[in-house]
């Protein structure tokens, strides 16, 4: 029996600029050579001569956000409360506090590349999607969203691409049991750009992260700056995105992997719609 994983997460690097600059990540690497005062002074009464060719560890130092690389977003990062339109309004859980069912569960792909940057997609877009790929969401399903994006990482205008969701098409899933949802773009939401460009135009304020504050409403997680979505099917893998467990954060890091099993998808679904 086959068992295919597919990554699906983005370098966490110097190089390449995968936020705005203030938010960009910074790591510093240190040679076997260059750690070696840090045994000499842990294991007193050794010298560089005791290690092999001179060689303690090779390590890494780094500076980021919890929101830096491919990361899931808790709750908590949208809001202070969540659950409003449940009729249980409580305070948001934090990323620590993610029910780890919520992330290893089948996955759904929403192909929505020919949006174009900055478009807002809507709840009968997620319909139409849904219907054009013949699939019913089910409790607990993981949604991503393959837009624009994911073929501008790498390149200087990663965060200004790419449509987002807005807070119709959020709802949309998260009435339906979804409860952890992703994208290949850097945000959930429409580039600030462009959403700051309608607000200029229209005036409405209630455009501002909308996607995000649907949590308010019902809690929910998602992932950012997803990569290779395009390598999936429609539907048919599981994916996996336990986050890190930062104590009391608003969210955590995590390698994001699809693994297509034919195994995994006769198991029985899980059932309570995600509640924690």
């Amino acid at each position: 029996m086959s068992r295919t994983f597919i990554d699906l997460s983005i370098y966490l690097e110097n190089e390449v600029l995968s936020d705005p600059p203030p938010l960009a990540p910074k790591i510093t690497y240190q040679t076997h050579q260059e750690t070696l005062h840090e045994f000499i002074a842990m294991i007193p009464g050794t010298t560089a001569a005791d290690y092999p060719d001179g060689e303690a560890a090779a390590a890494e130092w780094v500076t980021m956000t919890t929101h830096s690389g491919t990361h899931l977003d808790a709750p908590y990062h949208f809001h202070s409360t969540m659950d409003a339109k449940t009729g249980e309004k409580k305070k948001s859980i934090t990323i620590d506090e993610v029910p780890l069912e919520w992330c290893f569960q089948p996955g759904v792909k929403l192909d929505f590349r020919h949006f174009p940057d900055g478009y807002v997609a809507t709840a009968l877009d997620v319909e139409a999607e849904l219907a054009r790929i013949g699939y019913e969401l089910q409790p607990l399903d993981i949604v991503v969203v393959n837009t624009r994006a994911g073929s501008r990482y790498g390149h200087n205008d990663f965060v200004q691409a790419g449509c987002g969701m807005g807070y119709e098409a959020t709802m949309y899933l998260l009435e339906r049991g979804v409860r952890l949802t992703g994208t290949d773009a850097w945000s959930w939401d429409a580039p600030f750009s462009y959403t700051a460009k309608k607000i200029a135009e229209t005036g409405d304020k209630s455009l501002i992260w909308e996607g995000h504050k649907a949590g308010r409403d019902i809690g929910y997680c998602h992932l950012e700056k997803l990569h290779n979505l395009e390598a999936l099917p429609p539907h048919g893998f599981y994916i996996s995105c336990f986050p890190h467990k930062v104590r009391a954060g608003s969210a955590g890091w995590t390698r994001a992997v699809a693994i297509v099993d034919s195994a995994l998808q006769a198991l029985p679904r899980s059932s309570g719609g995600g509640q924690p």
